[in-house]
């Protein structure tokens, strides 16, 4: 293990993000250098605080199985390329959750019940970006090819776990992406100053030596090429197009224009930030914004507004404000609804709890101008007398997604839905239609990245023994399994 009193040494330490007054005039990582460089001074004495539990709780919260405890030692002895090793064993793509991950594994740490945890997803995202700087991250090609054909359908961490999996088991995959590039909502719905798309490009740019074959620019189900033909054409098919039908808000004026989903706005803003021209871009400059959701949705477009330059920014939440500890019905190694503070929420704007919108109101062009709002009690009803309007000539809808979009794809294949009208899977990620596999969001409804990579191993361990009979891929979890509640 780690050192033996590290705990009782050390306290918890994170890395210094760069000024705000600095960030905010461009569309770099919000750490100097990159998070991975800028936590190198402290990172070891950090590691060292792991206390290597009989029973490590932080593989109960990581739903990939992260051997959490071996890497921490490892960083902490200085064997960087062993910590790396066990960190690939379970994780294709450290450097994104690292990044993006809420970090459950944290919240499950069994030094985390009384005192601050370990920060293990900062330990996670040193290892991999100082092994990217140290060229350890190399191509893994298959030693034989299967004679196999998969086509994966969505190229988000799902389908890119599923086809990283496969194609080193030795069979032959093709990635299809609706976008004109390949990264789903890693590529266009998480901001620059969030993650680096170099980061993607680089990972990607292995999977092509790998093997694996994108083909972006191509709307399966959408006229490009119907789900039957992709049938016909691949021995298997995974699905992994993600939950990506927006919520939306269906009060008076929401006809107006000026209202937006958010999933409109971050895409065109993370072209613009990578110098590609956009077209009657959804601009927050000089604008009264209203966020309605207060998510990571939600504080990715407040960041990326304040970047644009906007008059003022109000983040609306129908929620009551969590508390600053872990609430008494959520104990620990479950993960707390706390109050949290991302770099976005550092840099400006009002967040404004328990309050519902009641309705739009447009200037005399049809342009959103005002918004109406009340302020809710814990049932959700409207508290008289609490009515007020504030500006509004922006509106970003985050409210999350509800599942999956069935025009096209899903509707062609003639797959089972669920209740919650996501694509119905068995316990081996096998949907309603022969040789057409589940994986990700589009299964399971809108979740984190790391149940997304989680399944996305899964599923390629089913498909590879669905092709071959048998499989020695690891499948960390079952399509069933849910993060640990009370």
């Amino acid at each position: 293990m780690a050192d033996p009193k590290g705990f009782l040494k050390h306290g918890r330490e994170v890395a210094s993000r760069r000024e705000v007054a600095e960030r905010v005039q461009d569309w770099d990582e919000v750490y100097p250098d990159g998070i991975g460089r800028a936590l190198l001074p402290i990172i070891n004495t950090q590691a060292a605080r792991c206390m290597d539990c009989g029973i490590p709780f932080c593989h109960q919260g990581c739903p990939l199985g992260n051997i959490i405890p071996e890497w921490n030692d490892l960083v902490w002895r200085d064997d960087w390329d062993g910590a790396m090793d066990r960190l690939h064993a379970t994780n294709n793509f450290p450097e994104f959750t690292g990044r993006l991950c809420p970090a459950p594994c944290e919240t499950a740490c069994v030094l985390g019940i009384n005192q601050e945890p370990v920060t293990i997803k900062n330990v996670e995202v040193s290892i991999i970006d100082r092994a990217w700087g140290s060229g350890y991250v190399r191509p893994q090609p298959p030693e034989w090819l299967s004679g196999k054909t998969v086509a994966v359908v969505g190229s988000g961490p799902a389908g890119l776990a599923a086809a990283q999996q496969l194609t080193r088991a030795g069979h032959t995959v093709a990635v299809y992406e609706r976008a004109d590039k390949i990264g789903g909502l890693l590529r266009y719905g998480i901001p620059e100053f969030k993650m680096e798309k170099k980061h993607l490009d680089r990972r990607l740019d292995q999977m092509r030596r790998e093997g694996t074959v994108f083909r972006a620019g191509v709307d399966v189900g959408g006229g490009d090429l119907t789900g039957p033909q992709l049938l016909a054409r691949y021995d298997a098919v995974v699905l992994a197009m993600g939950a990506t039908q927006a919520r939306d808000l269906p009060v008076t004026g929401r006809e107006l224009g000026g209202i937006h989903q958010a999933m409109e706005f971050l895409p065109q803003a993370n072209r613009a930030s990578l110098g590609e021209t956009v077209e009657d871009q959804i601009l927050a400059t000089g604008k009264d914004v209203v966020i309605i959701g207060g998510g990571d949705t939600g504080a990715d477009c407040l960041g990326t507004s304040i970047r644009q330059g906007a008059r003022s920014i109000t983040q609306l939440e129908i929620m009551p404000r969590p508390g600053e500890d872990r609430p008494s019905g959520q104990p620990w190694p479950t993960y707390p609804m706390t109050f949290k503070v991302s770099s976005a929420h550092e840099e400006g704007g009002d967040r404004v709890y328990a309050v519902s919108t009641q309705q739009f109101v447009g200037d005399a062009d049809g342009h959103v101008a005002e918004l109406h709002l009340v302020e809710v009690d814990a049932s959700f009803q409207p508290v008289a007398g609490t009515e007020r309007v504030i500006p509004a000539q922006l509106v970003l809808l985050a409210m999350g997604f509800t599942g999956p979009e069935q025009p096209g794809i899903v509707e062609q294949l003639g797959v089972e839905l669920d209740e919650r009208g996501n694509v119905r899977r068995d316990s081996s990620y096998a949907s309603s239609v022969p040789g057409v596999y589940v994986a990700g969001d589009v299964g399971r409804g809108q979740s984190l990245i790391v149940w997304a990579i989680a399944e996305g191993r899964s599923a390629a361990a089913s498909v590879d023994a669905f092709l071959t009979g048998s499989t020695t891929l690891p499948a960390p979890i079952k399509p069933h399994e849910r993060p640990l509640t009370v």
